[in-house]
């Protein structure tokens, strides 16, 4: 079974300490899935985090941290399928926006990526990514 991670659900896996982490794991090995997978969008979102942090750091200590947070974080991405934003996804994020659908531009973007290749998103953001006709959605963290 193939799944993408939304950047919620992903910065749980990635900081673990939080039951809703561990219902993800489960549900995870319940369902069999063997590869994760997000997407590049998710990607940017995390490393604008990472860089935000960098920039914000008040003394070398806090920029050691905030570096190497990033370099963990570019290691964990290492790990994953990151799914593209494509020719096929821009398309079918051009169609959703045309469709004046009321959710952040990212996430329309993320939800084109799964659109285009029938994967279903795992995230806690249900609310909004309902708001896309077609689009499965589920959060496994409750």
């Amino acid at each position: 079974m193939l799944v993408i991670l939304d950047t919620d659900h992903l910065s749980l896996l990635l900081f673990p300490d939080s039951e809703a982490a561990d219902r993800i794991v489960e549900r995870l090995v319940a369902e069999h899935v063997r590869q994760l997978c997000t997407t590049i969008i998710t990607y940017e979102e995390q490393t604008r985090g990472w860089l935000a942090r960098i920039s914000r750091a008040r003394n070398v200590g806090q920029e050691i941290q905030a570096y190497r947070k990033l370099r963990e974080s570019l290691h964990d991405f290492g790990l994953m399928e990151i799914l593209d934003f494509d020719e096929e996804a821009a398309a079918e994020y051009q169609r959703l926006r045309q469709m004046k659908i009321r959710i952040g531009s990212m996430d329309l973007r993320i939800a084109a990526i799964a659109l285009t290749r029938g994967v279903p998103i795992l995230t806690r953001n249900l609310s909004d990514f309902r708001k896309v006709p077609g689009l499965q959605v589920e959060d496994w963290s409750r």
